[in-house]
């Protein structure tokens, strides 16, 4: 079964780096886009960046400029580099993936990632 394994997770403090990884593994189909999203306590999920395989990237204004996706179409492995942190990026942050489908086109359920931690505090 499709399967979205995510690490780089854990404690910055202000100001830090982080670099987020996400490799899908078990899909009989071709990855159509790969993303980010986020969520703090009490807020509802949020969209942080998403890439296509066609290049197209989408970020949340919240981040842009500080956050970058990118992918490795080889591996299936997606990234976000996190850059200048802030506590209001505290979340439990998810990958999530959409696949080509045999008629070509995207297929309309996400599949997505356990979730891991990222803490930004002093």
């Amino acid at each position: 079964q499709v399967q979205l394994v995510e690490s780089g997770g854990g404690l910055v403090q202000p100001g830090g780096s982080l670099r987020l990884s996400c490799t899908v593994s078990g899909s009989p189909f071709s990855i159509y886009s790969m993303g980010w999203y986020r969520q703090a306590p009490g807020k509802q999920r949020e969209l942080v960046a998403t890439l296509t395989v066609h290049g197209s990237t989408n970020y949340a204004d919240s981040i842009k400029g500080r956050f970058t996706i990118s992918r490795d179409n080889a591996n299936d492995t997606a990234y976000l580099q996190m850059n200048s942190l802030k506590p209001d990026d505290t979340a439990v942050y998810y990958c999530t993936a959409v696949f080509i489908g045999a008629l070509g086109y995207p297929l309309p359920n996400n599949y997505w990632g356990q979730g891991t931690q990222v803490t930004v505090s002093s």
